[in-house]
């Protein structure tokens, strides 16, 4: 049996939200991530795991800075020294476009640590590159289009579209692997890639489009014992309760609002032949609150923004954001500087306002102002602002019978 830690997509460097920390001079929300990090490398060091796979995507760019490049060595190096064999696959966050320029983690692929393995290219790993593990991993990176563009300018394949060179690579790839792996011996495969069915943090689809698409056939071929799979950031398992799990973990921290309703957390399996058990750890991360309001009149405008919004006891060091639509003019009665007090606890606060122009009603084709009645007109006011019919007619009665008045007085 095998026992594995697999987590992905940590994405340290996300510092969209918050200020730096006067301590360590380290955004306060990437102190977030590697909090998240240290629970992670802890548990694999703690409950001795036989092996550590990271399914991809360390950073959210290729370029992080030297001090986040710091903070993520002296984590990974922590498992080094504990001497578990680690496999840290490159995402589409930690390569280049161009196939020339290093990625991300070239740092321990250029050093070499003990223990620490890097993976670039689709490659076929056995007991003998993993420290005798009694195990074989099929490692399928992040795919560039640079060299299959090269590919298809030189004609060397009948396809136009790279995204389908792509797809059809990796099958042939997979199937090749397979056919040449030890069958006696467990086998995963991780993969930084999306598979049809999956879905996104905010509830999406995978869709067709500018990414490279897995079929489900294709990671739920028998052979395998467990998928370890990085890029989406929603924990899902698209093959439950059947052989082989096919596992997206999760990213580590939530990103942004898009994933407000996810949980984060990372895997431990317990991998044998034909057999494997897992059990996704939830990680203790930070809130994210999320409310919108639509005012519809100057009413009590303030009032109406505080109560839409959590007490200040819930959202203290939670990242919380407002959305609120409001009537073109309202602006001036939205009193600011009151709102962010009240919400002055929170870790950040995001008071997103959008104004509404008001809606102009039309007037039926061929017809102008100069040939409907007043109260005709009313009823096209009263139907641009999606009043119904009940409403209008009493609408219609009361208008009538103020127009009498009027009439009546000035007679």
């Amino acid at each position: 049996m095998i026992k594995l830690l697999h987590f992905a997509d940590a994405h340290i460097d996300m510092t969209n939200f918050g200020a730096h920390d006067p301590e360590t001079g380290l955004p306060e929300r990437v102190m977030d991530f590697l909090r998240s990090l240290d629970t992670i490398i802890q548990t694999a060091i703690e409950e001795e795991v036989d092996l550590v796979i990271f399914a991809g995507d360390a950073y959210k760019d290729r370029s992080p800075a030297p001090t986040f490049q710091r903070e993520w060595g002296r984590r990974l190096m922590r498992l080094s020294y504990a001497g578990i064999p680690t496999i840290l696959l490159t995402g589409n966050h930690d390569i280049a476009p161009s196939r020339h320029k290093a990625h991300a983690m070239q740092e321990f692929d250029t050093l070499a640590p003990e223990h620490i393995t890097v993976i670039n290219r689709p490659s076929l790993l056995g007991p003998k590159d993993l420290e005798n593990l009694p195990v074989q991993i099929l490692c399928m990176p992040w795919v560039t289009r640079a060299g299959v563009m090269q590919a298809i300018v030189a004609g060397e394949v009948n396809e136009d579209d790279p995204i389908k060179v792509i797809e059809n690579g990796i099958k042939y790839w997979i199937d090749d692997a397979l056919a040449n792996i030890d069958p006696s011996l467990p086998t995963i495969l991780t993969a930084h890639a999306s598979v049809a069915g999956a879905k996104f943090g905010n509830e999406q689809d995978v869709k067709i489009g500018r990414d490279v698409i897995l079929s489900p056939g294709l990671v739920t071929d028998p052979r395998f014992d467990y998928v370890a799979l990085g890029h989406i950031h929603r924990y899902q398992d698209l093959n439950p309760g059947k052989h082989p799990p096919v596992v997206y973990p999760g990213s580590i921290e939530r990103v942004d609002f898009g994933e407000v309703n996810e949980e984060k957390g990372f895997i431990i399996a317990e991998i044998e032949k034909g057999k494997t058990t897992y059990e996704w750890r939830k990680l203790p991360i930070r809130r994210f609150i999320d409310r919108a309001l639509e005012l519809e009149d100057e009413l009590e405008v303030n009032e109406k923004i505080l109560a839409a919004l959590p007490s200040p006891e819930e959202m203290k060091d939670a990242i919380v954001r407002l959305r609120l639509t409001f009537p073109q003019g309202h602006e001036a009665l939205i009193d600011d500087a009151r709102i962010h007090d009240y919400a002055k606890d929170a870790f950040e606060f995001k008071f997103v306002k959008t104004a509404i122009a008001p809606v102009r009603g039309r007037l039926p084709e061929g017809q102008e102002t100069s040939s409907l009645s007043p109260l005709e007109l009313l009823d096209v006011y009263w139907k641009s602002k999606n009043e119904n019919e009940s409403e209008r007619a009493l609408l219609s009665e009361l208008a009538q019978d103020l127009i009498s008045e009027v009439h009546s007085g000035e007679a």
